[in-house]
């Protein structure tokens, strides 16, 4: 009986359920028990009613396997004669500084951190990495929409010598997918796209650049102004690229033995 008051009913007001709640409810129904009885019957029956796990309720999405091996296909045997680039942009990273210093590590001591900070507006890298060789070109937009999305295209075809065909990985973004931009990519006819299919950007091997950029530096970084944010952006992406590799990517992302 508690085991399914906990896992069927929820609170008629809050969100969250406490043990305190399922006695609370055992109480109206005649039955005396004390919230910590509460927690260790449901501890021994497993049910979990203050925890939640996200999850997503979808559609099959159509072509969904056809377009992961299209993709997936890319990368492990790239067209002759083509630069395969993988491109994305991450949005709104915001420049912050601390109120006071920082104060270093010291021994048996953390960097210490000051917890109230400065807000100066917020960057918008995009980013476009070379599959071959792990090489990340990159570009500050004011923010993300279909415009700078084509600017940086430009910037692309600039960049990428005029006799190689250029295939780009890129997922379902309103500015990837705009009426602009497809017209822009149907003039260029270098440009062959591949879409990732919905819900597995993750396929676009670009998010490990942003991943490595966030861990290195946007995730402890401090930033005077959305100036200095991106000057040191571009100063990462510039030092990364002078020991670029390609991924090496295995089904179960574990990586295998010599």
């Amino acid at each position: 009986m508690l085991g399914a008051k906990a896992a069927e009913e929820r609170p008629d007001v809050d969100a969250q359920c406490s043990h305190s709640t399922p006695a609370a409810a055992m109480a109206d129904a005649g039955v005396g028990i004390s919230a910590s009885q509460v927690g260790r019957i449901l501890s021994d029956l497993d049910v979990k009613p203050n925890r939640v796990k996200g999850w997503l309720n979808r559609k099959d999405t159509p072509q969904f396997r056809e377009r992961a091996a299209d993709v997936c296909g890319l990368y492990l045997s790239p067209p002759e004669n083509a630069a395969v680039l993988s491109i994305d942009e991450t949005t709104a990273i915001p420049a912050r500084s601390r109120k006071h210093p920082t104060d270093a590590v010291h021994p048996g001591r953390l960097e210490r951190r000051e917890f109230e900070y400065l807000r100066h507006g917020t960057a918008c890298p995009m980013a476009a990495m070379d599959v071959a060789s792990g090489e990340v070109l990159a570009t500050d937009a004011p923010r993300n929409d279909a415009a700078n999305f084509i600017s940086f295209l430009d910037d692309i075809e600039r960049a990428v010598p005029s006799h190689l065909a250029i295939h780009v990985v890129m997922d379902n973004g309103s500015s990837h997918t705009a009426k602009a931009t497809r017209k822009w990519l149907a003039a260029h006819r270098r440009f062959v796209v591949h879409h990732t299919p919905a819900h597995a950007s993750r396929l676009n091997q670009v998010e490990a650049a942003f991943s490595i950029l966030t861990r290195k530096l946007l995730r402890r970084g401090e930033f005077s102004s959305r100036a200095d944010l991106v000057a040191q952006i571009m100063a990462s992406i510039a030092r990364h690229d002078e020991t670029a590799k390609p991924f090496k990517w295995t089904y179960d992302a574990k990586p295998k033995a010599a």
